[in-house]
């Protein structure tokens, strides 16, 4: 049961450091939608914590490959696809 806590608070954190992105204007937009998508995917329950944190890594992983990506930014993504490697089943 704690590794359940342990998973939601992860995603949770991964979702605040997500809306981050979302809201800094400075940010490109498509990266800004990568970053909505990946919330979306965190958010949605129908699926276990892992399956969540895997499609949220893919949709990261995709994008900061983006060369327009602010260098902040790039940093504010490997953190977060640092947090959710950790979510497991």
């Amino acid at each position: 049961m704690a590794t359940l806590y342990d998973n939601e608070a992860k995603i949770k954190q991964a979702i605040i450091l997500l809306q981050k992105i979302v809201n800094d204007t400075s940010v490109p937009r498509n990266i800004r939608r990568a970053a909505t998508d990946a919330i979306r995917n965190l958010k949605d329950e129908s699926s276990s914590p892992a399956v969540r944190a895997a499609n949220a890594i893919g949709i990261l992983e995709e994008i900061s490959q983006d060369p327009n990506m602010p260098t902040h930014t790039r940093i504010s993504i490997w953190n977060v696809v640092s947090v959710l490697e950790t979510v497991k089943d």
